[in-house]
């Protein structure tokens, strides 16, 4: 497993899904077309990966859909020298 996914995908359980909440959650899991992360999460989501990884990810680049899934959100984070 990789730790830059399971780390994303623990922020994302912990942070955006009730105690109650049973839904699953995997890496291709939609995150902002299902309802669990919205516009304002996404906009943390980005703030927690720019503070945990020392980058900044312009605008133009956090999209609904680099952010949809834990894959896409990896992929995002390689452009700025983010690695597995």
């Amino acid at each position: 497993m990789s730790q830059l996914k399971d780390l994303i995908l623990n922020y994302v359980k912990n942070e955006y899904l009730e105690a109650d909440d049973d839904r699953e959650i995997a890496y291709d899991t939609p995150l902002i077309s299902s309802g669990i992360v919205d516009s304002f999460s996404m906009v943390s989501l980005k703030v927690f990966l720019e503070n945990t990884y020392n980058i900044s990810i312009p605008d133009a680049k956090a999209t609904p859909e680099a952010f949809d899934s834990v894959n896409n959100i990896v992929e995002l984070l390689k452009e700025f020298g983010v690695h597995e």
